[in-house]
Formats: C-alpha cells, structure tokens, sequence
C-alpha cells in the first residue's frame, strides 16, 4: 500500500478540504482511541477527518508504561473479559497488525512467601498464558516459568536475596506508545483520512438539538474552519468532560484522571536480563527493559490539576525510589534519574472511589443526535473502543456501511517487516550504516525505514547520529518535520523520539541541532529556531522545578511557570 507523508503542506491541504464538503465521521482527540478509530471509519468506506489541538499523542498515549498488556493485576480482580479482550488484541498486535512496533519483554516476579505464594500466583500466570492461547494467537511468546532463587538471582543478579525465595517468570509486549499512534494516524491517512494536528475545536455546530460539527481554530495558522460532519466522535480522553461541556449537556458519565509517573534510569543502574514486577500496597511497580535504559513506574493518584501538563512531584519520586529499592541491593538515588515523565489516565468515575480501583473498561454513547462520546478503557484495546465507537456512528447514519476490518488492516511500515529483519546485514552493507543503526531503524519505522535511508542517500551527512543524542540519527528528525507531522522542537524530542526521557540533561543539549535540522523543512529562520530552543529549554526547566516540589499543587505551578504555545 501507498504510505502516507504528513508534512507541512499536507496538513494545510487536510484542513481546507475538511471545510470543503461534508464529513461521513469527525474524530476529535488524536491519542490512541481517536487515532485508531479514524484508522476503523476510514477503512470502512467513510469519508473521515481527525483533529487534535495539540501533537499527536502529547496527552496520556505518550506518557503510558509503554506496554501492550493483558493486565495481569486484573485477573486479580476477577475481571476475566478484561484480560481476555487485551491478550487478544496483544496478539494480534505482536503477530499481523504491528510486529515492527510491538515485541515481547520478559518479566519477573519475586515471591516472598513459600508454598502458598508460588501456587496463588503460579495459578494466576498459568491462566494468563492459556487465556492468551485460547485466541489462537499467544504462540508468539514464551510460556511461563517457575523460578527458585538462585535461578532468579542468575536472572536479576540485581536484587537483594532476602527480598525473594524464589520467582515467576511470564512475557507481555511493549511498544514506544507515540510512535505506535503516530502510526496509526499514518495508516489512517494512507487509506484516505484527512488529518490534522494543531487543530483545536472550540465548539460545536449544531441544527436543532443535533451536532453536524465543529469548529476548529488552526493554531499553527491562525485561521478558524468549520468542519461539518454527519457524526462526531469525542475521543479526548481526560478531557471528555470539557469538550462534552462545549454541547451543553450533562453527559452520561464521566471521566476522573488518574495521574501516573515514570523515573527512567541508565541500563547499568540495574543488573538484570528481565524486566520485574513488583507488589506495592496499592498496585503494582514495573520496572521496564527501555533500550539503553530502564523505566520504573507507577504511581496512581487522583489528579485534578492542569490536564494538558501534569507534574510529577518531588513525592512521586520519592514512592517510586523507595518502592523499587525495597528490592535492590544496590539502591537508586536521584543521581540516577535520567527523566522523568508524567501522565494521566482517563478513568470512569464512580461517586468517591479511589482512583486505583475505577475501571478500565471502557463505555461508548450518544448524548445528543450527531455526536459519539467514547472514553475509559486501557491502551492494549484501543481497536476495540475504536470499532465500538464506529460502530455506534454507523447507527446514525442513513448508509450501509461495511463492518470493522482493523483486525486485518496492519499499520504502515508492518509489510515486508520480517523480511526487511532478516536481510538487515545486506541493508548496513549497502546503506554503509552499522548493523545495530539498521535494528534500530526497523524497529522504529518498520518498512518505512527505507524512506529515512533515502535522506541518508541524498544528504550522507544525515547519516550521522545526534551530537548529544546519539541513539538517534540525523535523519530521523528530518523524516519527522518531513514525514511525520511535527511541527515543533518540542514534538520532536519528546515524541518522534525520546530524548527528552533518555538523556541527563532532557535533550537540551540536542535542542539548537535539532531545530537546525527542522528549519528548512518547516521555513524557519533563525529567530524562529531560537524560539524553539528557548520555548524547549524553558519546558525543561518547568519540569525540574516541578520535581523538586512537596507535592502536587506545588508542582502543578511550578510546571505552569513555561509557556504553553511557541511563539511564530
């Protein structure tokens, strides 16, 4: 299939034409469920437009614990279609639709009690992997297995050997979430979506008591569109209570955050070939195999702050470093933290319910005519939500429209993967890259890492890696102004890639190369590249101040203390 360019001029192009006729679907959210359900409308026959205020994925799909999970913890609870549902959609995603974004990750879990623990859990893992098999589709991962200490010591050579008598080892998947929506939104737009970021809708249009649309301010531009459509989806996640507010009905349910953070720390601060799973009195603690790098997290806290940047607090940080090192010979200190990063996710509220015990399940409606509202649920069943909610326009829509097909549609870059995988030594041959550079371009972009290779063959000097950054290729913030949709310094080293988290000093030092590298794909001059650079460093700044507050009110402040939008 043909792939999709997302550059300046086709987002100006996706605005206009938006405005131009009538819209089968409007999707408004550009995370994870907004993405994937333009993906499901379009792949239908439906003329379909997404719009997001911000970035892709700059709200919770990018700041998630970066898993494609059943939710082990669910099982727990008893909550069988839960899990049942994602270790399906988690096989799917590994097997047919995203195997060059979605891989397996071992991790282990420490028992601390003999007899009884190894059997409660053991039972537990044991009917996680056979659920997952029941689709057909949980092959593609290792089974569990049982662990005594010593064994798991050989694994995890960094915990203390009283902390355990013995573990459990099972495989779930991870993924680099914004790219993963980012790709979705690629995918999307291949099959025909008209797509834009840095669309913000302002309010709806409205016939009588029924919704035919929206209006959408360009933020980027400055000009104001309205986009009528015969139906509009309300994806925004933690905002669907403010956007439901611009209809002026009490919407059927609502939506609490619940906000999570992150520490990411350097690979050698933790001995260990397995990610672990940790018992904590409130949930559970991920500590995440992350390249050159681990993620630690995370918390869950009621979160009724500033949605659009929420702040992990110096007491965040503080939890998640005492929880892990109650595990680790070799304890972690602030020193180690590399980044740090918070989200928040979009939980169904009940009346006074702690936020760690709201669902995960995910609700579907229709409040006035002309308008879906979907919202909960967990990353790992996006697609489903995505259909339920196309499902619930099609009813309002006087058409015949073709059932879902996402379950068979892989995203870009997933044709060809496998092969592409196998001859990566002859592509470093021809390509003079490292090895190890090719891995790391397959498994970000899958086929389409031929496109970035292209910019290498046509500029060799993008073939070098990021001075300050060098995981990453020069050509690959190119390919993002060019390819991917990004339109400022911010989006790049946060989302197309993950500097911001993966480096000591949170890309600053990457932040003027970078932003060089954007000029001439964007138009900048150099006052604007200084804009970026300053509107970034002072982003940074915000965020380290926030963690060095007490606690949430304090951090919320202190992250409001850096501008919102770059200056043109």
């Amino acid at each position: 299939m043909r792939t999709a360019t997302l550059g300046p001029a086709q987002r100006a192009e996706s605005l206009a034409s938006m405005a131009e006729r009538e819209l089968d679907v409007l999707v408004v959210g550009g995370g994870v469920v907004g993405a994937g359900t333009a993906l499901d409308a379009v792949t239908r026959g439906l003329s379909t437009g997404l719009v997001e205020a911000r970035d892709w994925a700059s709200g919770t799909s990018s700041r998630s614990s970066k898993l494609i999970h059943g939710g082990l913890r669910y099982l727990e609870m008893l909550d069988f279609a839960l899990v049942r549902e994602a270790l399906k959609e988690r096989g799917l995603l590994l097997e047919k639709l995203a195997p060059h974004l979605v891989r397996p990750v071992p991790f282990l879990y420490p028992l601390q009690h003999k007899g009884w623990e190894r059997l409660y859990a053991g039972a537990g893992v044991a009917l996680y992997d056979t659920m997952a098999m029941t689709h057909g589709r949980g092959r593609g991962l290792p089974v569990h297995r049982h662990l005594s200490r010593r064994h798991a010591l050989r694994a995890a050579p960094c915990l203390k050997k009283d902390a355990l008598v013995g573990a459990l080892q099972y495989y779930d998947a991870q993924m680099d979430d914004a790219r993963f929506v980012l790709t979705l939104v690629r995918t999307a737009a291949a099959y025909g979506a008209r797509t834009a970021n840095g669309a913000r809708v302002t309010g709806f249009l409205r016939e009588g008591e029924r919704v035919v649309g929206a209006r959408v301010q360009d933020v980027e531009g400055g000009g104001e569109y309205e986009i009528r459509a015969k139906q509009v989806v309300n994806a925004t996640g933690v905002w669907t209570d403010d956007t439901q507010a611009m209809v002026g009905e009490r919407g059927q349910f609502h939506v609490r955050a619940s906000k999570g953070i992150h520490l990411v720390v350097p690979k050698d601060r933790i001995h260990s070939t397995t990610g672990l799973i940790l018992r904590t009195e409130k949930s559970v603690l991920f500590v995440i195999p992350w390249g050159r790098h681990w993620i630690v997290g995370t918390t869950d806290t009621d979160w009724g702050l500033d949605k659009a940047h929420p702040a992990a607090s110096s007491a965040d940080i503080d939890y998640l470093l005492e929880h892990v090192n109650s595990v680790l010979a070799v304890p972690l200190t602030r020193d180690d933290v590399e980044g740090v990063y918070a989200g928040l996710r979009p939980l169904l509220a009940g009346e006074s319910d702690a936020s760690s015990k709201l669902s995960r399940e995910h609700t579907v409606a229709h409040p006035v005519p002309g308008l879906v509202v979907v919202a909960g649920g967990k990353y790992t069943t996006y697609r489903v939500m995505a259909k339920d909610a196309v499902d619930a326009a099609v009813h309002g829509l006087d058409l015949r429209v073709a059932d879902c097909v996402t379950e068979e549609t892989p995203l870009v870059g997933a044709e060809g993967y496998h092969a592409l995988w196998n001859g990566r030594a002859r592509t470093a041959a021809r390509t003079g890259l490292h090895p190890v550079r090719v891995e790391h371009l397959l498994q970000r972009y899958g086929s389409l890492a031929e496109e970035v290779l292209d910019l290498v063959a046509s500029d060799p000097s993008l073939g070098e890696p990021l001075g300050a950054a060098d995981d990453y290729l020069r050509a690959e913030v190119v390919y993002a102004a060019s390819h991917e949709s990004a339109r400022h310094l911010e989006d790049v080293l946060t989302r197309r890639t993950r500097i911001s988290i993966e480096t000591f000093d949170r890309g600053t030092r990457s932040a003027r190369e970078a932003a060089e590298l954007m000029a001439p794909v964007l138009g900048w001059d150099s006052g604007q590249i200084d804009r970026e650079v300053r509107h970034y460093e002072k982003r940074v700044e915000a965020e380290r101040e926030s963690q060095r507050q007490p606690d949430d009110l304090t951090a919320d402040a202190a992250r409001l203390g850096a501008p919102d939008i770059v200056p043109l």
